[in-house]
C-alpha cells in the first residue's frame, strides 16, 4: 500500500529577517521581522516613527538595509532599486498620492511605461488593457476621465491601478484610507478582498496586500493577520485579529489604552471668534461665456470663544475651498470677521497677526519645507513676530529657543532641532505644525484634518491639545475625515455637500451612519 506524498509547502509571499536600516541618529529599523502569507491582507500596526514606512520602502527598493535578509517567494532578493521591486512583482502605493492632476486616467496610469514602439503612443491599447484590469479586479475607473476631477475614493483606485498595470501581485498600501470616508473604506477593501481572491492576470494565483495603517478598527475588521512594530522592532505577530481587541492592539503599540476624543464638558460662551457672511467661491473662467462653477455657495456660520465646530463632508465638497478663502489664499466674496473685524480685504499674513492660526489639511505640501530644518519650519509664518523676528530680520536665538519648547511640550520625537523636517515621521511632523501654531496663541483656529496620517499616540496627543485650547477659550474650526473625532470633539457639527451647509446636526445624537448618511446626500439637511 503506498502513502501519497505531502503537498508541497507554499513559501512565504514576503518573509523579512532582522531588518536593520539606519539613518543619521536615528535606528529606524532595529532587527524587525515579518512573515506575510501569499494571498492575503495584512496589516503593520505601530506609532508613528515605530518604522513601518521604513520597512516597506526597504522592501520596495527605495533604500537598502543595512543588515538582514529579503525573501519574495522563497527566494532572497537585493533590491537595489524601485524598478528592481517592481519587476520581482512588490508595488507600492504611497500615502501621498502620485497623480498628475492635469492628465486623464489612462495617462497617468501608463506614464512612463507606455504601450507602444519606438516615439508612437498605442493609446487605444493603452486604454484597452487599462478597462481590462479594473473590469478584472472590480477598480473600474474612467480612463479619459481628468485626474483632477476625480474623487478621492478613484484616484486610490487609480493609484492601485497603477501598480497592477506594472504587473505588481504583492501590493504595498501606505496608509490607504487617511483620506476616505467610511463609504469609500468598505468599497476600497472590497477592491482589495477581491484582489486577494482573484487569479491575477498572466500569474495563475492571488495577490498578496500589506497595508500600513492606525486605523485599529479598520485594521481588526479587514486584516487576515497582523504585525505590530514598536520602536523599530516586532513585537507581536497575530495571525487571528479575531483574538485581540483595539484596545489591545494599541498597548501593545503605544503601551496604554486607546484614546477616545470625547469632550467632557461645555465652555462655549456668547462671544463670536469667526463669523461667515455669504462666503463664495468660483472656479476661475475657462472659457469665454462659460458660466463659472460655485465651488463654495454663499457659506455663512459662526464659532464662537471656547466652541469647537466641526466640518464634516465627503472630500472635494467645498471644505478645502472653505478654509483656503478664510485664510485669504483663494480669491472669495463675502465677509470673514475676526472677533468681529472683517479681514475680508487682509492678506493672509495680515489675517494670521489678527488672530488666525491654521494647522494646513496637507503638512508636507502646506505646512512644511521638507528640506528646512525644525527650528527653520517653526518660523514659518511667524518670521515678523518674536520671539521668532525682529522686523526685517530672523532672531535665530530667540527662534532656537521657542523651537526646544515646541519639541518638548508637544512631544516631538528627534535627535534635535537642526535636523531635516523630512527626517521625521509623519506624526512628528503634524506635531510640530500643531506645536507651532498653538505657541503663536491663536484666538481662531483652523484646523484642517488635525490627526490624519498619525498613531493613536500622536491622536491623542492632539485630542487633548484642541480640548485644552477651547477650555481656554479658542474658537476652533475642524474639519476631518474621521468621523469619531468630529462627534467627541465638536460642540456642532455642519455638514457640507456641494459646496453648501445642507444640516446643523447635535454631535450628543448622531451616529457615524447618519453622518454619512447626511455627507452623501442620502438624508435631507436640518439646515
Amino acid at each position: 500500500m503506498s502513502s501519497s506524498a505531502p503537498a508541497p509547502t507554499v513559501p512565504l509571499a514576503i518573509e523579512l529577517r532582522d531588518i536593520v536600516k539606519r539613518f543619521p541618529g536615528v535606528v529606524a529599523n532595529d532587527g524587525v521581522n515579518l512573515s506575510v502569507r501569499p494571498g492575503t491582507i495584512h496589516a503593520i500596526v505601530g506609532e508613528n516613527g515605530a518604522g513601518k514606512s521604513t520597512l516597506m520602502k526597504t522592501l520596495y527598493g527605495a533604500h537598502r538595509p543595512d543588515e538582514g535578509t529579503i525573501l519574495v517567494d522563497g527566494v532572497e532578493r537585493h533590491f537595489k532599486s524601485p524598478k528592481e521591486a517592481i519587476a520581482a512583482g512588490i508595488g507600492m502605493v504611497f500615502q501621498h498620492f502620485m497623480l498628475a492632476d492635469n492628465l486623464t486616467v489612462w495617462e497617468n496610469i501608463v506614464l512612463g511605461q507606455e504601450p507602444g514602439s519606438g516615439f508612437r503612443l498605442n493609446a487605444r491599447r493603452a486604454r484597452t488593457t487599462l478597462e481590462e484590469i479594473g473590469e478584472h479586479y472590480g477598480l473600474s475607473v474612467d480612463p479619459d476621465a481628468l485626474v483632477a476631477d476625480l474623487g478621492v475614493g478613484d484616484k486610490q483606485r487609480c493609484e492601485i491601478l497603477k501598480v497592477l498595470y506594472r504587473g505588481a501581485n504583492i501590493l504595498i498600501l501606505d496608509e490607504p484610507t487617511a483620506v476616505l470616508v467610511p463609504q469609500e473604506v468598505d468599497e476600497l477593501f472590497d477592491s482589495l478582498r477581491e484582489l486577494t481572491s482573484t487569479e491575477m492576470r498572466g500569474i495563475g494565483r492571488p495577490a498578496t496586500v500589506i497595508f500600513i495603517s492606525h486605523k485599529l478598527d479598520e485594521v481588526l475588521q479587514h486584516a487576515d493577520a497582523i504585525t505590530v512594530i514598536r520602536a523599530g522592532r516586532t513585537v507581536a505577530e497575530i495571525d487571528d485579529p479575531s483574538g485581540v481587541t483595539s484596545r489591545q492592539l494599541a498597548e501593545l503599540m503605544v503601551g496604554s489604552e486607546l484614546p477616545t476624543p470625547e469632550t467632557r464638558q461645555k465652555t462655549v460662551t456668547d462671544v463670536r471668534a469667526l463669523e461667515l457672511r455669504d462666503l463664495t467661491v468660483l472656479t476661475a473662467e475657462e472659457e469665454p461665456g462659460v458660466e463659472p462653477r460655485r465651488l463654495l455657495d454663499s457659506v455663512s456660520f459662526t464659532v464662537h470663544r471656547g466652541e469647537i465646530v466641526g466640518i464634516a463632508g465627503v472630500e472635494g465638497n467645498g471644505q478645502a475651498e472653505l478654509t483656503s478663502a478664510i485664510m485669504g489664499l483663494v480669491p472669495a466674496s463675502g465677509n470673514v470677521l475676526v472677533d468681529g473685524l472683517d479681514v475680508s480685504q487682509l492678506s493672509t499674513e495680515q489675517r494670521r497677526a489678527r488672530g488666525l492660526g491654521y494647522i494646513p489639511e496637507d503638512r508636507q505640501k502646506d505646512g512644511l519645507a521638507l528640506p528646512f530644518t525644525l527650528w527653520e519650519n517653526a518660523v514659518l509664518g511667524h518670521q515678523r513676530v518674536a520671539p521668532y523676528g525682529k522686523g526685517l530680520f530672523i532672531d535665530r536665538a530667540g527662534a532656537r529657543r521657542q523651537t526646544e519648547l515646541i519639541v518638548e511640550e508637544f512631544d516631538v520625537r528627534t535627535p534635535g532641532i537642526d535636523v531635516a523636517a523630512f527626517t521625521l515621521s509623519g506624526g512628528n511632523q503634524q506635531k510640530l505644525v500643531v506645536g507651532r501654531e498653538m505657541t503663536a496663541n491663536p484666538s481662531v483656529l483652523i484646523a484642517s484634518h488635525p490627526t490624519r496620517g498619525v498613531d493613536v499616540g500622536a491622536q491623542a496627543v492632539i485630542w487633548d491639545i484642541l480640548r485644552d485650547a477651547r477650555s481656554a477659550g479658542l474658537a476652533t474650526l475642524l474639519i476631518s475625515a474621521d468621523l469619531e473625532e468630529l462627534i467627541g470633539l465638536s460642540d456642532r457639527l455642519l455638514v457640507m455637500l456641494r459646496g453648501r451647509i445642507v444640516a446643523d446636526l447635535d454631535p450628543a445624537t448622531v451616529t457615524p451612519a447618519d453622518l454619512g448618511s447626511y455627507m452623501t446626500g442620502a438624508r435631507g439637511g436640518e439646515h
